[in-house]
């Protein structure tokens, strides 16, 4: 391979770029091609979102590369991610397409956040990401970049170079002394994604929606046909939507997700094979394991059933999946999420209250709910005498009101 870089059109004026930096294989190349393509000074920021990794060896190689020690950060996101961006999101009870936990796609903001950030701190000329031209993380990234900085510059290498292989990518980082992880060698069987709320893996041996996911993709919870033979049972305290406490012992938000994340793994729960409709126009099959934001997911909507009027709860339904794909398309930042986000909350005002859940061999049931604002009433809804809390002759009424318009109809049809 020569040593020929191709440079993009544009390039003029950029005289440093915050690179979105994990000190894996691809940012490491892009650091590198950066400096050469732009010839510009790289400031690298990398993200600690509880991802279960050792950070301090991106900032050894980061300065390896030639990045001055004053421009590498290194920085623990973790209680902001989950108080700031999971917590919110886990008010609305979102799921996309029903079944994700957009553990992915909530991560991206923040980063796009810090990285501005940054880049206004040492007057840096442009952002950059290593996310390719065929993902979501293009979009989520950028989206966010433009909302927070309109005018900043964005350089997104995938979409401008010629290193369009793993092949090519370890040419060039052998052929610029960029060191290399022995794993990286080989042809890796998936590609992951993780943070203190999932692991994502898609790619290669995931490829074929018809083929089963081989367990060793797995990484954060056992399979569930090894989870312990007892039930383990457990309650969430939660204060205005948001949960506070586990077992009763209070926990700030990163805290108590890393601990469900432990109950999760222990018992194999919150793994999901899913075939998903990219925001770019594909599909694509990835599996996700959520073991901790599974727990808590159900536990919240346990809570809200007992603290929710019908009519808002229903509503809130309703809101979900556009609040969910708004988080997934990469649009956290507009006006539209930060309205419904807004009444979101307001529903959340009498959200208070304790779950009591089983956990089993990848199941998470709720078998218990009590809170100081319950709507339910046993009195009026038991099956003894209620003592007149409810007449039933009331119904009558209600269902030939209701009825009227369908015996108007069969009257007419007949």
């Amino acid at each position: 391979m020569t040593d020929q870089i191709n440079r993009p059109a544009g390039e003029a004026g950029i005289n440093r770029v915050v690179l979105a930096y994990s000190g894996g294989l691809d940012t490491s190349v892009i650091l590198k091609w950066l400096q050469q393509t732009y010839n510009c000074e790289v400031v690298t920021f990398t993200a600690d979102l509880g991802q279960g990794e050792e950070l301090e060896p991106a900032r050894a190689k980061a300065e390896m590369m030639g990045v001055k020690p004053e421009h590498i950060f290194v920085d623990d996101l973790r209680e902001e991610f989950v108080r700031d961006y999971v917590f919110p999101m886990m008010r609305s009870n979102a799921l996309y397409e029903g079944l994700y936990l957009l553990g992915t796609s909530i991560a991206r903001p923040l980063i796009a956040k810090r990285q501005i950030e940054i880049a206004k701190m040492v007057g840096a000329d442009a952002v950059s990401h290593g996310a390719t031209g065929k993902g979501n993380d293009q979009v989520r990234f950028e989206l966010g970049y433009y909302a927070l900085s309109p005018d900043i510059k964005v350089i997104a290498p995938w979409r401008e170079w010629d290193l369009t292989s793993r092949t090519r990518l370890i040419e060039f980082a052998e052929q610029h002394q960029i060191p290399v992880s022995k794993d990286k060698r080989g042809q890796a069987p998936f590609s992951t994604d993780a943070n203190m709320l999932h692991t994502s893996s898609e790619g290669l041996v995931l490829e074929n929606p018809w083929d089963e996911v081989p367990d060793y993709v797995y990484s954060r919870t056992v399979n569930p046909e090894d989870a312990p033979d007892t039930p383990e049972y457990i309650t969430i305290d939660f204060e205005r939507g948001d949960g506070v406490a586990i077992n009763g012992e209070g926990m700030s938000p990163a805290t108590l997700l890393s601990t469900l994340n432990e109950y999760g793994r222990r018992h194999g729960i919150g793994r999901l094979d899913l075939v998903e409709n990219r925001f770019v126009g594909m599909k694509s099959r990835g599996m996700y394991e959520t073991p901790g934001g599974t727990i808590y997911h159900l536990a919240h909507r346990g809570i809200e059933q007992l603290t929710l009027d019908r009519g808002a709860a229903h509503l809130k339904d309703e809101l979900a999946p556009r609040y969910a794909e708004l988080i997934y398309n990469g649009f956290w930042f507009s006006p539209e999420r930060e309205m419904l986000q807004a009444a979101i909350d307001h529903s959340q005002e009498k959200v208070s209250g304790t779950v009591r859940l089983k956990l089993y061999k990848g199941g998470v049931y709720v078998v218990g709910r009590k809170s100081p604002n319950s709507l339910y009433s046993e009195k009026v809804v038991t099956f003894e005498d209620d003592q007149g809390a409810y007449d039933q002759r009331d119904a009558a009424g209600f269902i030939k009101l209701n009825a009227l318009r369908l015996r108007l109809l069969g009257r007419r049809d007949q």
